[in-house]
C-alpha cells in the first residue's frame, strides 16, 4: 500500500535514503566524508520526527513495513528509492505509477551518471529533455527528464 508518509516512518525513511544513496552515489561523487560523515540516519530521521512538513509530498510503499519512497512536489518526483534489500521486485515501479497517476507527475531531474535509474525511469516513460544543471556544490550534472505523453507522439513512430 501507498500511503502519505507519517512522523512514524521517520527512521525508516532516513535509513533507505542513506543507505540507498551511499549504495547508488559513492561511486559517482566519490567523497567520503558527505557519504559517511555528512549522511547519518540519525540526525535525518530526527530531522523528520521534529518537523513533520519535511514529510509534505512524502509517500512511502507500506506493505508491514516501509520499503520504498517517493517524493512529490507538484508534478514532479523529488526522489524515488526502495531499500535495496526489495530491489527488483515491482516496488519503484509501483511508486512511479502512483506517482504519475495519482499526482500527475511528469518531470524530475536524475543524475547524469546514475544509469540504472535512468533506465528504470525510461521504461516508465520518461525521455530526456535536453536541460541540464549541475547538483549543487558538486562537478556532477542533473539532465532533466520528462514523461512522454503517448498522445503526442506521431502515428507510426517506433516506440
Amino acid at each position: 500500500m501507498i500511503r502519505p508518509a507519517s512522523p512514524a516512518d521517520a527512521s525508516r525513511i532516513a535509513e533507505i535514503l542513506i543507505f540507498v544513496k551511499r549504495m547508488n552515489y559513492r561511486r559517482i561523487f566519490q567523497d567520503d566524508q558527505v557519504s559517511f560523515g555528512e549522511m547519518q540516519v540519525l540526525p535525518l530521521a530526527l530531522s523528520y520526527q521534529n518537523d513533520p512538513e519535511l514529510l509534505q509530498g512524502l509517500y512511502v510503499y507500506d506493505d508491514g513495513f516501509v520499503k520504498g519512497l517517493v517524493d512529490i512536489k507538484g508534478r514532479q518526483i523529488r526522489q524515488l528509492y526502495v531499500d535495496s534489500f526489495f530491489a527488483g521486485q515491482g516496488i519503484g515501479g509501483q511508486l512511479i505509477r502512483f506517482a504519475v497517476e495519482q499526482h500527475g507527475c511528469d518531470q524530475l531531474w536524475v543524475l547524469e551518471k546514475n544509469t540504472d535509474a535512468i533506465r528504470f525511469y525510461q521504461r516508465h516513460g520518461f525521455a530526456f529533455t535536453g536541460k541540464r544543471q549541475l547538483q549543487e556544490g558538486t562537478s556532477q550534472w542533473l539532465a532533466e527528464m520528462e514523461r512522454i505523453h503517448l498522445s503526442c507522439i506521431p502515428a507510426g513512430y517506433p516506440l
